[in-house]
This record gives C-alpha cells, structure tokens and sequence, in this order.
C-alpha cells in the first residue's frame, strides 16, 4: 500500500486554486535555506560534531531515506534530522543534507527520495529490494505482513503511534459519527483496490460490500459532483485542508471519521530495513533511532524548519504536486492534535506495540490468504518489528 490516495497531479486541471508558499526560496536555488539566521545557526551548530552525537565509524556516510509519497509533512521526522542548507535533486527527487541531531552535525549526510511519481508509483518496500543503498523505507504495518514471504522487512520505529487514514465526508450532507454510521446506510464509499482495509470493514460487517466503490483515482471530481453525497478515503492531514483551500469547485469544510478506530489498528509509515541487513545496520540504528525519536519531539513542538525544507522541495520538484506552507502547518497541527504523533500509553514516542502487530496479523492474514497472497506460516509480531534501538523516556 502506498500513499496513493494523495490528491495527484492532474487535480491542477480538475480546479485546483495553486497556491504559491511566499519565503520559500526560488525554483532555481538548490541550496541553502530561505532563513539567513537559520543557516547561519545550522553551520554553527556543524563544528560541534563531538562522540555522542557523531554517527560517522557507524552508519553510512549518507543515510539514504525511501519516503512513499511526494515532500508532506508526514514524512516529518526524517526533515526535522536534516539541516535546511542541503540541496535539492530535482530530476531524481532527492534532498540531501547534513543529518543534525539537537542542533550538532552527527557527521554524516541523510538523503531524503520522494516516492509516488517519483517512483513510478512503486513502493517503499518494492525500491528497497532495488536499491541496496536505501537504508530505511516507510512501510505499513498491512504492507510488511503482505511483503513478509517475498520482502521482508523489519520496522525499527513508528513514528506516527496512530495512522492518519480516514473518510472524509460532506457534514452538510450527512451526521455520521463513526464508520459504522455510513454502513446503516446505502451511501456509497469511494476507496483505492489495493487497500486491506476495506476488506476488514466489509467482512466485518461495518460497511457492506454493496456500497463500496474500489474505481476512486485520487482525483476530488466524483466527490464534488455528487454534491458530497460520497463518502471517500483520504488523510486527516491532507484533505480536510485541500478540500476547503485548493479544490476550486469545492472550498469548504470536509469531516473525516479514522479508519484505525473502526478497529483496524495500522501502523502507517514506520521506518523500516530489509530483515537481512538488521544485524549489519544495528549499530548504526543504536545511535540513529533515537536521534530519530528526538527529532519527531522537536518537530511536533516546532516544524518551521522542517516544514520549510518540504515546502520549497516540493515547490523545487515541480511535478503538480502543490503543498504551501499553509498545508505543511495545517498537517504538522493535525497529527499533533488528532494524537498521530503521539507517545502511546508510555512516555515514549516511537516505539511498537506487540499487541497491535498481533491485532493486524489476525485481520490481514485471512484476508491475504483469501485473495492467495502467500504469507509465511506462523508469521510473528517479532518478525515484524523490534523494538531494541528505541530509547525508552524520549517522548512528548
């Protein structure tokens, strides 16, 4: 599964109002930050690189990210560990920069890869298995017990503890309060085919087979036509704004109702490596993790730098992609509002709970099995996740 149901390119010929984020850098600059002051500060910070911070006998000299989607502020943690003076790749997608961790240069680069269009829509999972030098990929939790037999990989942190996957729905057209609402009714429900979750909901009986429509393209012109009579998949951290701020035949306010809370439990866009290289990457995940964890702290009390670097990346990549800086904060807010960012029931961001791996194996290995997708006997929360690199007490 990936990030598909992202609003796509050609929405800008559906009615799209662009909107153009003001101090993020012109197109042709690709490198160096909008803010003086925040390089200035950055390159400061890079002269004081000392052991605990440095990665440098232990990682690679550039820590090569996979992303599933466009630039979004749902790729935040990894942004927040890059310094804002790095450069963009236009052709290929690719931002890379000096990796800081609290204001110190660890000594070694990370390189953040767009995924969606960029990939040719493969995913994160799909590229790791290409491309050797892609340390970490994001993957569902859905996604890596799909991938178990033939790709296995391993999920070292999750740094979103609840998935941002939701309906979203016309409030003047409809008062559904749950998913389960919409299935009382005959109200259809738009969503991509490839994702599990619809056959969770309707074998369980909370939506009905009748009423769900697997033809949804990403684009918002079937929902507007309907007059928001549609139910359809989307984020909370895209959609609601995109609907009310950029979709020109629409311009107000969408609801949305969470999938996870219907009772499908996903972890969306952990980190993850391929399972065969987890011992030769330990060492370098023992001091990275963290580093990780951190950075999603400091981003959910202050995304302005990160947020900066998506912006004027996506601005930079030019591919119909639209994401002002009014929809970075919109998102940033919404995941630490809607508890996306989240420490879970410890004081811990970051790490995975067995029970909700378990959970996923109990709906999704039926459903794969029935739709003859092989998936390893026996398969394991251990299989699956570890929680060995995490440091326990780094947390909201």
């Amino acid at each position: 599964m990936t990030r598909s149901s992202r609003i796509p390119t050609l929405l800008l010929a559906l009615g799209v109002t662009a909107i153009v984020a003001a101090g993020c850098g012109s197109s042709d600059d690709d490198g160096g930050s909008s803010a003086a002051s925040t390089t200035a500060t950055t390159t400061a910070a890079a002269a004081s690189t000392d052991s605990a911070t440095s990665l440098k006998d232990v990682c690679p000299s550039t820590i090569v990210v996979q992303t599933d989607w466009n630039p979004e502020s749902d790729h935040s943690e990894v942004y927040a560990l890059a310094s804002p003076d790095g450069t963009y790749d236009t052709s290929k997608k690719r931002y890379t920069a000096p990796l800081i961790s609290q204001g110190k240069d660890t000594g070694v680069k990370i390189e953040i890869r767009a995924g969606g269009p960029a990939t040719g829509f493969q995913s994160p999972t799909q590229q790791m298995y290409v491309d050797n030098s892609i340390m970490l990929g994001y993957v569902n939790t859905d996604e890596s017990i799909q991938n178990a037999k033939k790709l296995p990989t391993v999920s070292v942190m999750a740094p979103r503890e609840h998935w941002a996957q939701v309906l979203i729905f016309d409030p003047a057209k409809h008062d559904f309060k749950s998913i389960a609402d919409i299935g009382k009714t005959d109200t259809k429900v738009l969503y991509f085919k490839s994702n599990v979750y619809m056959d969770y909901l309707t074998g369980s009986g909370v939506l009905k087979k009748s009423q769900v429509d697997s033809s949804y393209d990403g684009k918002p012109a079937r929902f507007v036509s309907s007059g928001g009579s549609l139910v359809q998949q989307g984020f909370i951290t895209a959609e609601p704004w995109q609907y009310e701020h950029q979709v020109k035949a629409w311009m107000k306010p969408v609801s949305t109702l969470s999938i996870e809370q219907a009772g499908y439990p996903n972890y969306g866009e952990t980190l993850a490596v391929r399972k065969g290289d987890l011992s030769k990457d330990a060492p370098c995940l023992k001091k990275l993790v963290p580093m990780i964890q951190q950075a999603q702290v400091d981003y959910a009390k202050d995304p302005t730098t990160a947020d900066g670097i998506i912006v004027k990346a996506a601005e930079k990549y030019n591919n119909g992609w639209v994401y002002p800086a009014a929809l970075a904060a919109f998102a940033a807010k919404a995941q630490v509002d809607n508890k996306i960012i989240n420490n879970g029931d410890d004081d811990t961001l970051g790490n995975i709970d067995e029970a909700k791996v378990q959970k996923m194996l109990d709906i999704v290995v039926p459903i794969y099995k029935k739709n003859n997708i092989k998936v390893p006997d026996g398969l394991k929360p251990a299989d699956l996740f570890t929680n060995e690199f995490i440091k326990q007490g780094i947390g909201l």
